[in-house]
């Protein structure tokens, strides 16, 4: 993305939530904006109506979780299709209490996306008309995409790991 199209899309935001902003970064040339959690369904409204932004598509919404911070981020990818701008919102949310506002309101195609992120990572979508398990059975305890389980049975016998320098 060219500096300048980042820097509107920066200036806007930061013309009404500067104090909301953790944390600006470029990734691969990819603007990416971790944000205070508290406003996010606004921020995400803002820039949907903003001239100079008008990120009205939902590319993509999903979870990542991060042990070593205890916290699990929701990473938001809107898209401007007529301009053909991109910009990545995070969020960190507590490992063992992750609770943030629902986005269906602003984007149908929120409801699929956050029922995955509920199914595989554990956050609650407050508001969201139908959060529940889409992929795993319903009656799994666990989120499987945490890394707070292993990958494979550590008492397994039956594997020689020698071959793969383990």
């Amino acid at each position: 993305m060219e500096g300048s199209t980042q820097d509107s899309i920066i200036t806007a935001l930061k013309d009404r939530y500067e104090d909301q902003i953790l944390h600006i970064d470029t990734p691969y040339d990819f603007l990416t904006i971790s944000l205070k959690q508290e406003k996010i369904v606004e921020i995400i409204q803002y820039l949907y109506n903003h001239p100079d932004t008008k990120f009205q598509y939902l590319t993509t919404l999903a979870g990542i979780h991060y042990p070593e911070l205890k916290q699990i981020a929701v990473m938001y990818q809107l898209h401007n299709l007529v301009a053909n701008k991109r910009i990545r919102l995070k969020i960190f949310l507590p490992e063992e209490k992750p609770v943030t506002p629902t986005i269906t309101h602003i984007f149908a195609g929120a409801n699929w996306l956050e029922r995955e992120t509920y199914d595989f990572f554990g956050v609650i979508f407050e508001g969201h008309p139908n959060l529940k398990r889409i992929l795993n059975v319903d009656d799994m305890i666990i989120f499987p995409l945490r890394k707070e389980y292993p990958l494979e049975d550590q008492r397994r016998e039956d594997k020689n790991d020698t071959m793969f320098g383990r």
